[in-house]
């Protein structure tokens, strides 16, 4: 080493946690509690600007030193050992924060790096970055405050340019050096590719740049530094590294390094490396190769014959196949990826054509290079196909207490609903019955294998001792059986499911009943919400030609069950998107729900039919009226109507209530609820199908009743609170009435009539009272009442009728008078706010002008319902359920119901049967004759019994 070279030169102190090495650029962030870098930087442009033409600030020699650690000695020997000093007298403090910018001299590392500015990054703004590059070490020897920024005199200590020769102890560990330093850029790079390894890995790009920077390195000093400062490594094992002047030191300090965060890697990875005897010397980095896959080879455990060292093998092989895809060694703890991948397709019993496609995949996947991005494509197919349950079945619970099991199971978790009920216990029996017959059949089919095998080892022992001559009467035999066996698997019945649609109001309990069903039938079930769907590809998944591409949610609920028979409830299948851009999701349903088609149902994604016929779809929907007519007629219907309020009663006694004191935080005899409260809840607060705001008020009443046990059981007074509710704490709790009920009369007068309502809304029933009333006028008719155009007609029927038939009821002295002359009638129904609509009207409207007109009254306990036809027909309606239930709360008494709607009457719950006289008509005069029957009308005519429709 030559005459050492000194000079005084601006110094940066360096944060803390931070150290530059020769050949390394490192940026340093510039805040506004740093003036001294400020200062420093001015003092750099304008020493640039004196010193060359051009004003480069890169030719301004600075320095960069770091704080010292209070761990480290002048020339950094460890002053603390595994937590005690090694010195006694030691007065370091670890905890000491010293700042940059106030640092003195013995605050200062006496080792540092002679650096240069190669660029400032964020001009112009308060605050910015420099980017410094590292030149050679120097040693500090003195320090100067006299300017607003350090300077100091320092001393360069150049790293010698070395050749080193072959063989020699320099070159042995050089080599090393380079062999670990491509050893963890090539593991950093399998760890960015390999997912959640957890570890930071590097891009394949940067990895290659690394690979060949290392191989092209001469200079075993500069790369010990260029690695010490990749390498995980302490604040103080940086400095220490920074105070090596002697080369072979260094290199051998870094490859200590870098040996330990190599290991920690694999153990992280789990990867052990393997020998190959191809030493990296022989490598041309600057040859741009292609990657080719090989044929397996046994890994061998030679060693570099220049290092004596064993060697990694290259990236992407583990023992001669990429991604893994060979034996690691004798010692490997874990299969690789492929191995893992296979067992899982062979495991999941794929069918035959899935089983081949996956074989063909597998066969790519290893010729894959793993940083490619098909590899990462294909690895997600197999793994997908790995995961849909092909053959994986649930085993249904059916033996003698089937049946019972699932009545109880329905009628525990809903009341009513009995059409479903019914058509569910349907299902059940007829796969009862299968199984029963299948049982039969595969007991016939082991009775001929056996006799099959016994003739073939018969017919085995004959040929042997025959000299192989066979006989034909056992030919015969072996093809009859074989024949027999054929026909007995034709036999064995196939189970395709049911794929019903329930259709009703919200609230009813569509997507629960689906839930019970697949509890009652032992099976899996899943939930697929089908609202806002507007791409065809979220049916039927994306062509794997996309990026990102992905199954459909028919596939996906499948791989989540993990089973081919589960029970898929399509929720909302009403408010599926149209056709539009981006395809018709709903003709996408058609092969999903299609029986005759979804045992071959082909998603996009997989590409391989799959067979959906086992799984149950119960589809769910509010309105009929936006699903295709061809999906509709794929699905089997059946309509949940709405509950009624005794059903509504029933439910809130067994179900709501006691939940909703569990859910407040109540016991049962802390709140008592008696069925008239609940009866009021239902009439005066809530008016819909189903139970979702009678739960809601009954939640709101149990908390103020929670208030109240609250207050006095903190006041110490609970003798005071009352558990009973009645009807006049409601008020208190839910505010005043919403809705009123109408009440019968209890005097009549002529032109006013009861009638019968159902609410669109649902489950909920009433009286309507009907009033006409006439004034001097020329044969106007006026309507009021929010009536909608079909009620409207109803009204102009029946005037029709009544105009027509006057001189038979007795209105006119001559058939030829006109009723209307010189007079106009008003018609209104009550409750003007809510709209009224439907053509269940015509015969109250008829019989309340027959009222006026006559002047006789209609009885007030007496109500009537059904269309009227010009002929005087009445027909059917629906809704009888829910209005004759109003009528009975109302206080009606009698009721006129068409003839037609005599099957309706026989799903009425028994107390409406016992409290209403029910009667049938079919024609008006009928009801005239029943509403007075002691009135006298001159044109009456005599019905026929039967009336011809001719």
């Amino acid at each position: 080493m030559g005459r050492l070279q000194t000079a005084t030169v601006p110094v940066i102190v360096l944060p803390r946690g931070s150290v530059l090495l020769p050949g390394v650029v490192q940026r340093i962030p510039v805040s506004s509690n740093r003036p001294d870098v400020a200062s420093l930087l001015a003092a750099v442009y304008t020493r640039a600007a004196s010193n060359t033409p051009n004003g480069r600030i890169d030719t301004v020699p600075i320095a960069c030193v770091p704080l010292a650690s209070p761990l480290l000695g002048p020339n950094g020997q460890l002053l603390i050992e595994n937590g005690e000093p090694k010195n006694a007298n030691s007065e370091a403090d670890p905890n000491r924060v010293v700042d940059p910018a106030k640092a003195s001299k013995t605050d200062l590392f006496p080792w540092g790096v002679a650096a240069k500015i190669t660029g400032v990054e964020g001009r112009g703004t308060g605050e910015f970055t420099l980017l410094v590059e590292g030149v050679g070490r120097v040693r500090v020897d003195k320090i100067f405050h006299e300017k607003s920024y350090l300077e100091a005199k320092v001393t360069y200590f150049p790293d010698e340019v070395l050749t080193a020769q072959p063989d020699t102890p320099l070159d042995n560990i050089f080599q090393h050096l380079k062999l670990l330093a491509r050893e963890l850029v090539a593991i950093l790079k399998l760890a960015a590719i390999l997912p959640r390894s957890g570890n930071t890995g590097l891009s394949p790009l940067l990895a290659r740049r690394l690979d060949i920077f290392i191989a092209r390195q001469k200079q075993p000093g500069a790369l010990a530094d260029f690695m010490a400062n990749i390498v995980e490594s302490s604040y103080e094992e940086k400095l220490q590294v920074l105070a090596l002047l002697d080369v072979k030191n260094r290199v051998a300090r870094v490859i200590e390094l870098l040996d330990r965060q190599v290991n920690n890697i694999k153990n992280s990875l789990k990867i052990r490396t393997l020998s190959v005897t191809t030493p990296f010397s022989e490598i041309e980095p600057e040859k741009n190769e292609v990657w080719r896959p090989k044929k397996p080879a046994p890994p061998s455990k030679g060693v570099s014959p220049a290092t004596g060292l064993p060697f990694p093998p290259p990236f992407g092989f583990m023992g001669g196949q990429p991604g893994g895809g060979g034996k690691g060694g004798e010692d490997e703890e874990e299969p690789n990826e492929i191995e893992e991948l296979q067992k899982r397709l062979d495991a999941a019993r794929l069918s035959p054509e899935a089983a081949k496609v996956a074989d063909r995949e597998i066969k790519r996947l290893k010729k894959i290079h793993p940083a490619q991005a098909e590899y990462a494509v294909t690895r997600t197919y197999l793994e997908t196909l790995a995961e849909i349950p092909w053959t994986v079945t649930t085993d249904d619970r059916l033996g003698s207490q089937t049946l019972p099991r699932a009545r109880k199971q329905l009628d525990d978790d809903h009341y009513g609903l009995d059409k479903v009920k019914k058509r569910l216990l349907e299902y059940l029996a007829v796969l009862r019955l299968k199984q029963s017959i299948n049982d039969d059949v595969d007991a016939q089919i082991r009775q001929v294998e056996e006799e099959l095998g016994a003739s073939n080892v018969n017919n085995a022992d004959s040929e042997a001792a025959a000299g192989a001559v066979t006989d034909p009467n056992l030919e015969e035999k072996l093809k009859a059986n074989n024949a027999k066996l054929e026909v007995l698997k034709s036999k064995r019945m196939v189970d395709k499911s049911p794929i019903l649609l329930l259709v009703g109001p919200p609230g009813v309990g569509k997507t629960s009943l689906a839930r019970s069903v697949a509890t009652a039938l032992g099976r899996k079930f899943h939930r697929i919400s089908l609202g806002g769907v507007r791409d065809e590809a979220e049916i039927r998944g994306h062509r794997r030609t996309y990026v990102a591409a992905m199954p459909g949610l028919i596939v996906q609920g499948l791989k989540k069950v993990g089973v081919a028979n589960p029970v898929i409830l399509l929720d909302e299948i009403d408010k599926v998107g149209g056709s539009n851009h981006h395809g018709d999701p709903s003709a996408a349903m058609l092969e999903v729900l299609d029986p005759e088609q979804n045992h071959n149902f082909n998603d996009h994604y997989v590409n391989i039919p799959i067979d959906l016929s086992k799984v149950m779809f119960i589809a769910t929907a509010n309105s009929l009226d936006t699903i295709p007519a061809p999906l509709l007629d794929r699905m089997e219907t059946i309509y949940i109507p709405g509950y009624t309020t005794l059903e509504k009663r029933h439910i809130a006694m067994q179900h709501l209530v006691p939940k909703q004191i569990r859910i407040n935080g109540l016991s049962e005899d802390q709140v008592v609820f008696s069925e008239e409260v609940v009866s009021r809840i239902i009439e005066s607060y809530t008016r819909e199908a189903g139970v979702r705001n009678l739960e809601r008020e009954i939640s709101s009443v149990l908390r103020g009743k929670a208030v109240e046990y609250a207050d006095a059981k903190d006041s110490g007074q609970l003798d005071k609170y009352n558990p009973k509710l009645s009807v006049d704490d409601l008020e208190r709790f839910l505010g005043i009435e919403k809705f009123e009920e109408e009440i019968a009369e209890k005097t009549s007068r002529p032109g006013i009539v009861t009638g019968l309502v159902a609410y669109s809304s649902g489950g909920n029933g009433s009286i309507l009272f009907i009033e006409v009333a006439d004034m001097p006028g020329k044969g106007r008719v006026q309507l009021t009442g929010k009536l909608g155009d079909v009620l409207k007609e109803s009204v102009e029927v029946a005037l029709t009728w009544v105009k027509a038939h006057a001189y038979e009821l007795g209105l006119t002295q001559s058939p030829t008078d006109d009723i209307m002359k010189d007079r106009s009638i008003h018609v209104h129904c009550p409750s003007g706010s809510i709209p009224k609509d439907g053509p269940s009207s015509g015969i109250a409207q008829a019989v309340a002008l027959i009222s006026l007109f006559s002047g006789r009254a209609v009885p007030p306990t007496m109500a009537m319902t059904g269309e009227i036809s010009l002929r005087g027909r009445i027909t059917a309606v629906g809704g009888i359920k829910e209005k004759l239930i109003g009528a009975l709360r109302a206080g009606v008494k009698m009721v006129l119901l068409p003839a037609q709607n005599r099957k309706d009457v026989k799903d009425l719950p028994q107390e409406v049967k016992d409290g209403l006289e029910i009667i049938h008509v079919s024609h008006i005069w009928e009801a005239i004759r029943i509403v007075w029957p002691d009135g006298q009308w001159p044109g009456e005519p005599e019905l026929p019994g039967v009336e011809s429709r001719l």
